[in-house]
């Protein structure tokens, strides 16, 4: 098999993780980093260092005959806002999946492009996930579920059938959504939650059950 030459954009811990996982992956080989907040040349994991910012990619996809990568940025919003920097820059940029050889794809799940899926991740029948998606290490993602661009569940996080969780949503590590619920778009589940109720846009929720705690706008960090 013919690998394709590819690079990671985002040099930090989830960066990090996202090469570890496609150094996984037969089809590809990671080339290094582009990020534009670290020196390049910096060492960042393995042998593997930052070749520049996004400003070079069209001349380091011409010199190491690279043809895509992944966005290895934890934020979503942030996340978003480096992909549309690289489309503008590079439309040829192709988006790929990172998806850990333990994670469990049911058949019938709609993967979008761009998406990360970590170790012993699950996603189950009929479960649609869009694109830049994080489903992060040990998340369940039961049926007939629905992620939008750009969301996010994090380690260990467990949901029911048919739940929705809207665009640029993350829900914190260890978390739980019963089945049949919404989240919003914009919102933020905490750590260990547990999810009873809809869960309106813009809003923020943790707690035992989960409760309303206040409003957010788009961009508001989280991490």
């Amino acid at each position: 098999m013919q690998r394709k030459n590819i690079v990671v954009i985002g040099s930090s811990g989830h960066g990090r993780v996202v090469a570890d996982i496609l150094s996984l992956m037969p089809g590809y080989r990671v080339t290094g980093f582009i990020d534009a907040f670290r020196e390049k040349g910096t060492v960042c994991f393995g042998d593997l260092t930052v070749l520049g910012g996004e400003q070079d990619l069209p001349e380091l996809m011409a010199a190491h005959q690279i043809t895509g990568g992944i966005v290895g940025i934890g934020d979503n919003w942030v996340r978003s806002q480096v992909v549309a920097k690289i489309q503008a820059i590079m439309p040829s940029f192709e988006f790929i999946n990172a998806i850990h050889p333990s994670a469990v794809i049911s058949n019938t799940a709609n993967i979008g492009h761009g998406n990360i899926i970590a170790a012993n991740a699950v996603i189950n029948t009929n479960t649609v996930i869009g694109n830049h998606c994080i489903v992060n290490t040990a998340a369940s993602i039961d049926h007939d579920s629905h992620m939008d661009n750009y969301a996010s569940v994090a380690p260990r996080v467990v949901t029911g059938g048919n739940v929705t969780i809207g665009a640029y949503t993350a829900v914190s590590i260890g978390a739980v959504v019963k089945h049949g619920i919404s989240i919003g778009e914009q919102s933020i589940v905490g750590a260990g939650a547990v999810v009873l109720k809809p869960v309106p846009p813009f809003s923020i929720w943790y707690g035992v059950p989960a409760r309303n705690m206040g409003e957010r706008k788009a961009g508001d960090k989280y991490l």
